[in-house]
């Protein structure tokens, strides 16, 4: 999946806004929390994700997969998005975009 791909899948999540990070990367907001945040050359995508999931995808594909930042309950996962499968992708940023949006825009999903 490339970039594009991935925005337009953010594009059809409710609420979901692309705004420009600190070092001018995209950053994926909905209702001011970050849920995505894609690298500078746009070849790699932080998501949020539960502890329990991060460690999954880590085990089953570490080319693909591998643990970023955590805090909480939540943990990040980094997405090496040319070797990402499409399909499993825009679940992974559909379930990060559910972990953090209210339930009003998620009923709107459904």
């Amino acid at each position: 999946m490339d970039a594009q791909a991935v925005v337009k899948v953010m594009a059809g999540l409710p609420g979901a806004e692309e705004h420009e990070g600190w070092a001018g990367q995209p950053v994926f907001k909905v209702r001011n929390k970050s849920f995505a945040y894609m690298s500078e050359d746009q070849t790699r995508l932080h998501l949020k994700a539960l502890r329990e999931e991060q460690e999954a995808l880590v085990a089953e594909d570490p080319e693909v997969y591998a643990p970023s930042w955590d805090g909480g309950r939540f943990a990040w996962v980094l997405i090496q998005l040319e070797l990402a499968d499409e399909e499993e992708l825009g679940e992974l940023i559909t379930e990060a975009w559910r972990l953090t949006a209210p339930k009003y825009l998620i009923a709107q999903l459904t």
